[in-house]
């Protein structure tokens, strides 16, 4: 049997990369299928999770993904080797309607081999944490940045564009089997494993007038799911959140950020607080010793971590809906080699005396801030249903930033 096509028959590379690719797309769809289901149920902050839950998820969503990757360039090399290869004839050439459509699909399907894992691939790359790709070749992807509305986007257009997958390949399997149990022609027999016995088809033309339909069918499907609102930003968390009045305070926060980031299945997960206050009192001494004081409260529901915001909302984690603020009052001292805050952080119903070192860059009156502390999940009963590190990271860096200018 030739390795090549012929104008009446597909050779063995054509046909080894047909069934390679069906094979792969009836793995991948359950996989994702299940995984998705299994994460919401993870991502419910009203179903207990345990440890044994995250990683089934994890494995299945690492499975899917690294199978999708394979989808990808299987795709690739597929579209690259139909190119280069005699196209066979069509047995039903004479039905124009048919054709038409049947070769419209096929230019439908074969996009969809290419946007489905690639859209996925991008959402992987643009998100933080859970479920890698199962290879040696690293998580990222050149010119892809860590973006959380990146990440829905891509999201969304994957969501989309599997529907289109599985759409397309419906009504691919309908017309060969149509061809075979109605028609009763060669047409699914040509790509069977062995030799063909299809008769020589008549001579055509291939025109690219279904590629151009296939490209206005996808125009609309883009149309249709920005209709819908698929690339819409859902970055931020969809809980109602706790607004912070504003405070008094002796040096008013012009600019800041305070973030958090977990380790999740090994991979770091960063997040950030959208609402928080600070009441600052401070005076720089000449000789180390007290400096003054800080307040700082801290909105729990502004948290925007990813994927996994919600759930950190959930009983098992921050506990929002009891305990919608955190709070750490502190002292804040000059020390030989720079500056601490010395305090209690309240976080749910846990209070645990804290040391926070910062830098402090003066001039004039702007105070430039900037300070780490590492917290233990545990100390504060977050995440006790995950009892070890295994899914989850007993460390917890908390970040802050600020610029404040003296109250006049």
């Amino acid at each position: 049997m030739p390795t090549t096509n012929t104008f009446s028959s597909y050779g063995t590379v054509t046909k080894t990369f047909h069934w390679l690719t069906a094979l792969l797309i009836f793995t991948v769809l359950p996989l994702g299928w299940i995984a998705n289901d299994l994460a919401h149920e993870i991502y419910d902050p009203a179903i207990p999770t345990t440890e044994a839950d995250i990683a089934r998820a994890a494995l299945l969503f690492s499975i899917h993904k690294t199978v999708g990757v394979t989808v990808f360039f299987v795709a690739l090399a597929r579209i690259l080797w139909a190119v280069s290869q005699t196209k066979p004839g069509l047995l039903n050439a004479e039905n124009k309607p048919e054709t038409f459509a049947a070769e419209t699909v096929h230019w439908m399907l074969y996009a969809a081999l290419v946007l489905v894992p690639l859209t996925g691939w991008v959402h992987h790359a643009a998100a933080e944490g859970f479920a890698p790709i199962l290879w040696p070749f690293g998580q990222d992807l050149p010119f892809v940045p860590k973006s959380v509305f990146l990440a829905e986007v891509t999201a969304g257009l994957h969501w989309l564009f599997i529907w289109v997958l599985a759409g397309s390949l419906a009504l691919h399997i309908a017309g060969a089997l149509k061809h075979h149990v109605i028609d009763k022609d060669s047409t699914l027999r040509r790509m069977l494993p062995g030799q063909s016995d299809a008769p020589q088809p008549p001579q055509q033309h291939h025109s690219l007038v279904p590629a151009f339909a296939a490209l206005m069918v996808w125009c609309a499907i883009l149309v249709g799911g920005w209709s819908i609102g698929v690339f819409s930003d859902h970055s931020t968390p969809a809980t109602d959140t706790t607004e912070l009045t504003e405070v008094q305070s002796d040096w008013q926060v012009q600019e800041g950020s305070l973030s958090i980031t977990i380790s999740q299945l090994g991979s770091p997960v960063t997040g950030s607080f959208a609402d928080w206050t600070a009441a600052i009192a401070f005076e720089d001494p000449p000789e180390p010793g007290l400096a003054g004081s800080a307040d700082v409260t801290i909105a729990i529901t502004s948290l925007s971590l990813g994927t996994v915001t919600d759930q950190a909302m959930g009983a098992d984690f921050f506990n929002s809906a009891q305990f919608p603020t955190a709070q750490f009052k502190a002292e804040l001292f000059k020390t030989d080699a720079g500056y601490e805050a010395r305090g209690t952080l309240t976080i749910r119903d846990k209070s645990v005396d804290m040391v926070l070192p910062f830098t402090l860059a003066l001039q004039d009156d702007t105070a430039v801030m900037s300070g780490q502390l590492e917290l233990n999940r545990m100390d504060f009963d977050v995440g006790t249903s995950q009892p070890t590190e295994e899914s989850l990271g007993f460390t917890v860096i908390v970040s802050i930033d600020l610029t404040a200018k003296r109250a006049e």
